[in-house]
């Protein structure tokens, strides 16, 4: 990961510490759509629910990885908040690692379909 390069979407900072970095600065959703358009390799964000928040919203996420991890924190931020039209996810991958973590890989698949789900409560 040390010699991939690095995109921080900031209005603050102008430039990065850890090399090769690039300072995307002004509207992140226009700034990650033009950096997507490129050529090159997946992008993938760390540690920003934000501009998760953001990019999901605009329609510029492909896949939603996540790890779950077997706690119950009881309190805390919400990990996705989304205000726009609902996000259809369906699951591509999914893995159990020896610790209980859980790897689940989703796909977006446009608009999410409402409707009632059969034999949820038959899972108890």
């Amino acid at each position: 990961m040390n010699s991939l390069p690095k995109y921080v979407v900031t209005n603050t900072l102008t430039e990065g510490t850890w090399n090769p970095t690039t300072v995307l600065a002004g509207d992140p959703v226009e700034t990650v759509a033009a950096l997507k358009a490129r050529p090159g390799r997946e992008l993938q964000i760390h540690g920003s629910a934000r501009l998760g928040n953001a990019l999901l919203a605009a329609g510029l996420v492909d896949t939603l990885r996540l790890v779950v991890a077997p706690t119950v924190a009881g309190e805390g931020r919400r990990l996705l908040e989304h205000p726009g039209d609902l996000v259809g996810l369906r699951l591509a991958h999914y893995e159990a690692t020896p610790s209980g973590l859980l790897l689940l890989q989703y796909e977006t698949t446009g608009a999410a379909p409402v409707a009632a789900y059969e034999g949820v409560t038959d899972f108890v």
